[in-house]
């Protein structure tokens, strides 16, 4: 496994109708490198967003889909989705509040 720093685990911050809704729940989804753990996700979260303290963070692999170009078959790229859950005495992670 390569050495994954902190600031290379977040790729970017999922914005989805029902991830928007899990907000309230202090519930954060973000696409995270593919070889990340999830201890390494609550390291980055801790450490790129000031006065948050994560509780759990929940990970799921996901396949590429399936595209066809003409006759042409192929799929698109593996991603890692991650769900991090705040405490509830954390402060809000700020890219998230104009949204």
């Amino acid at each position: 496994m390569a050495d994954i720093k902190y600031y290379d685990v977040i790729l970017k911050p999922v914005v989805t109708e029902k991830s928007m809704n899990s907000m309230s729940e202090k519930k954060y989804s973000f696409l995270v490198h593919p070889e990340a753990t999830k201890t390494q996700v609550k390291e980055a979260v801790e450490k790129m967003f000031a006065g948050t303290k994560v509780a759990s963070v929940n990970t799921m692999n996901m396949d590429g889909k399936s595209r066809r170009r003409g006759n042409t078959v192929g799929k698109t790229a593996k991603t890692k989705k991650a769900i991090v859950q705040l405490t509830a005495d954390s402060a809000e992670i700020e890219i998230f509040s104009g949204l």
